[in-house]
Order: C-alpha cells, then structure tokens, then sequence
C-alpha cells in the first residue's frame, strides 16, 4: 500500500506539474497558419463564443476578453457577442458543440483542462473531447487557488488539511466544475500529497467559478478550490481570504502575498491552461480566418491590458501546436487517472 502511494503521488504530482509548461513550439506558433482556401469570404455573419458555464469563472472571463479585444481593435468587424451555457461543469454545452454544431464556424468555446479530464475519467460526464472540436489557440495560462471567507477559523492552508484528517465529513470543498474534474483535482491535490484520501474529501461542485463563490460567501462551502485569477478581485475587494496558490512562484497584484502550495508544505504545483476551439468540421477558410486573428490580437496592447486586468500570464500556441499540445497532456491525465483508479 506505500509502495502504491509512493508511486501515486509522483505520478499525480508530476501529471499537474508537467501542464503544464510551455514548449518552445509555443513561441513560433504566430507564423503558422492552415494551408487550404482562404478565408476571403468569412464572416459573413456575427460569431458566438460560448462560456459552457456561468458568469464570472475562468471560461466566462476569458471569452468576453477576446470578444472585446477582437470588437474594440476591429481585428474582426463582425460583431462577437459571448453566451453562458452553463451544465455538468462544461459537459452540457459540450455534447452540443460536437454535435449539433459541429459545422458551424460561427460558433467558437472557449475551454480549460475540463476537455480532457471530463472525457478520460471513467466517470466522466462527456463522451465528447478535444478530438471533437478544432483547437485554434492556446491563450493563457492560469492557476489554482485555496480559497475561504475573509471570516473563516482557517488561517493557513495547514489549518484546512488538519480539520479534514481529523473528521473529513465536517468540511465542504467546493468548486465549480465536476467532481474529478480541473477545480476537484486542485482542491484534492493538497489533502492527496498530506496523505489524505482523496476519496474522503467532501466536494460539492457548481457550474463555474463564479458561482463556487457565491456557495462560499453564503456559507454553503467551507473552502472552494478556483482558479487565482478569477478570485483576485474577491480577495481586494476582502470578502474572501486565499490560503494558497497552485504557482511554482508567488504570484504578483492581488494575490502577491499568497503563498504557493509548496511554501505551505505540499510540494506541488497545477497549471490551468485556457483556449479556445471550433467545431469538430470547421471550414478551412474559417480555421485560416481565426488562425490569423488570434495569432495578431495576441500581440495587441489591448489584449495585454486583459491579461493584466485578469491577472493572466500570456501563453500562446497556435492551431497545430495547440492540438500536439493537447495529444501530449492527454496521455499525462490517462496516466494520472489510471495511477488514481479512476481512468475510463
């Protein structure tokens, strides 16, 4: 049973920590582009980036900065406007997107880790992946946060893993995707490398951030597991406390005063990486179209301006070394998942 620990908790630890940096492919993507037709005459229609969740989670923030970036440097003159199709942590409007609207380049998501985890754990709540879709860009890079009310008796991230060793019933981790999915994962990862049982942890899950935070300040969670950039503003604003991030480093603004999971004992790391994706049969002239787009509004000032505003880290890879991206993490979490029991 220690052997298999032991074995686990490097494979866990090493699976998150590998997300999970960026490959010098990364840094020569903007001159890539899709050999095929132009895209001469797309759009000829307004264009939708869905959030699959609620307002004010990671998904959410991070459409509507591209729609603005995209409206505001008229990169792309047809207007682009952002909707919530919040359901199963993603899993809902997932199914959709690689069916119903598998054809149609004017409908565009935005994605994290959740692609990938919802479609590999064996019970997963999506039959449809990464393989469903038309990755166009890698955007950023996020990471995880402890979060709890500014009230709350748990001082440190210590005091948090001590009251579940000591009665795991008695406390309430919630988040706002799925249960084994991106904000689980960062919540569980913690009482998994202080030799709790995973399994043990009591995880309640919303459908995105902002509702996870909304459980939290009406005291229907005792901890929430969220991604640091969406909690920034919250922790300003002194209506939540942050106990840790999931960074290599302590990271600047808000959050410069967090310490990071291994300064508070757990020595691991979770990088969230964001993107956004087409339909699974995206026209050539629209990948070509898009390709372009992303690949200049990166470089924009407004965009940088979006970064700083969300407290993103900049972490672009374009269409062909975003999918061998994706190829590369998947087979990291099919290795976590089978380490944990958990692989489909």
């Amino acid at each position: 049973m220690k052997t298999w620990k032991k074995v686990t908790s490097i494979a866990f630890t090493a699976a998150l920590a590998i997300g999970l940096a960026a490959c010098s492919s990364s840094e020569k993507g903007s001159e890539s582009k899709v050999e095929g037709t132009t895209a001469s005459d797309y759009p000829k229609n307004n264009i939708t980036i869905v959030a699959p969740s609620g307002a004010g989670g990671g998904w959410d923030l991070t459409a509507r900065s591209i729609a603005k970036t995209m409206n505001d440097t008229k990169l792309i003159e047809k207007s682009i406007v952002v909707e919530n199709k919040p359901g199963g942590g993603g899993a809902v409007y997932m199914a959709q997107f690689a069916t119903k609207e598998a054809k149609n380049d004017y409908v565009l998501m935005v994605k994290s880790p959740p692609i990938l985890i919802n479609n590999d754990k064996a019970e997963g709540n999506s039959p449809y992946g990464y393989r469903d879709t038309t990755p166009l860009a890698q955007l950023t890079r996020d990471y995880g946060a402890i979060v709890v009310k500014s009230d709350s008796s748990f001082e440190t991230l210590q005091d948090v893993l001590d009251a579940i060793k000591e009665d795991p019933t008695a406390v309430t981790l919630a988040g706002g995707s799925a249960p084994g999915s991106m904000d689980h994962l960062v919540g569980i990862l913690p009482a998994f490398e202080a030799g709790i049982d995973p399994k043990s942890v009591k995880y309640v899950s919303y459908d995105g951030g902002g509702e996870a935070v909304a459980a939290l300040l009406g005291g229907n969670a005792d901890v929430i597991a969220t991604d640091a950039s969406t909690i920034a503003t919250y922790a300003k604003s002194g209506d939540v406390r942050v106990l840790a991030v999931s960074s290599s480093e302590r990271l600047q603004g808000e959050l410069a005063e967090v310490p990071t999971f291994k300064e508070s004992g757990i020595d691991a790391e979770f990088t969230i990486w964001r993107g956004i994706f087409g339909p699974k049969e995206m026209s050539e002239g629209a990948v070509n179209y898009w390709s372009d787009k992303l690949a200049k509004m990166v470089e924009t000032d407004e965009w940088k301006a979006e970064l700083e505003k969300n407290g993103w880290a900049s972490e672009y890879r374009n269409s062909a070394d975003f999918t061998t991206y994706l190829e590369e993490q998947d087979k990291v979490i099919v290795e976590l998942l089978t380490a944990l029991g958990m692989q489909k």
